[in-house]
């Protein structure tokens, strides 16, 4: 986290990230160093083409499932290449729906959703890893999902990842957690995504991987908009909160801890 501050103490674009990680410090008070390991890697690739505004957009977008009731109504928000968001609010409430209404794996009953048709929009949650080919490895995997692509192409975006040497070719059923969910990450970026969304990414992750996930959130060149109740994860790589409730996701002014302190009060 320190190594985070000192790096972008600078950087304009990410100063409210480095605020966010001093005053995680100053919570935190004294820990014991945090050994990194050299294989907890999170290198997103970066576009190599900017689609202009408006990217993602929700016009009085209103959602329920066939012979169910509205989970939500008349949305209203637009999401670019610099949007920094996490999704709050309590299980079960329909964070996850809203992903997919984004990504376009639901469709409104009501209003509009506008995705530009230029827009690449990754997806990751614990159903991309659960739907992992444990019989195959990492690189053979890969392969079979992107014919025609040279190995060492996917070598190289495999080692993005961490996904490195003998580790590309054990058995998927082999890996731990963590080692999974970064083959999951190689997969959904190969494209070079411009959007990344996020359901529960820090599940399986440890401290170390969880911090390499936050860096390389960071330094990615696109827009992401995360589901998560990782206090952490939120604070180091997010500059927006939507709390979700009441069928509405609404901007919420303050952090993840104000979120928190609020949620106690009540």
């Amino acid at each position: 986290m320190q190594s985070f501050i000192d790096k972008f103490r600078y950087n304009a674009k990410r100063a409210s990230l480095v605020q966010s990680r001093i005053k995680a410090l100053e919570r935190m008070g004294h820990v014991d160093e945090v050994v990194n390991d050299p294989d907890y890697k999170f290198e997103f690739p970066t576009p190599d083409d900017r689609p202009g505004p408006p990217i993602i957009s929700f016009s009085d977008a209103s959602f329920g499932y066939p012979g169910g009731p509205i989970l939500f109504k008349n949305l209203n928000f637009g999401i670019d290449l610099d949007s920094r968001i996490a999704m709050v609010g309590p299980n079960g409430i329909g964070k996850s729906t809203i992903l997919k209404l984004i990504a376009g794996e639901l469709q409104p009953s009501s209003g509009t959703v506008f995705r530009s048709a230029k827009v690449r929009i990754a997806v990751f949650s614990q159903h991309h890893v659960d739907g992992l080919d444990l019989s195959s490895n990492p690189l053979l995997y890969m392969m079979r999902c992107f014919p025609g692509v040279p190995e060492q192409k996917l070598r190289a975006h495999l080692g993005s990842f961490g996904v490195t040497g003998n580790l590309a070719l054990q058995p998927m059923y082999t890996l731990s957690g963590g080692q999974k969910s970064r083959v999951a990450f190689a997969k959904i970026t190969f494209k070079k995504p411009h959007i990344i969304l996020l359901d529960e990414p820090s599940n399986h992750l440890d401290l170390d991987a969880v911090e390499a996930l936050i860096q390389g959130l960071v330094l990615f060149q696109g827009g992401i908009l995360m589901v998560s109740h990782d206090e952490h994860l939120i604070s180091g790589s997010v500059e927006e909160l939507w709390v979700v409730s009441e069928g509405k996701a609404t901007p919420f002014h303050g952090t993840f801890h104000d979120y928190k302190k609020m949620l106690q009060s009540r």
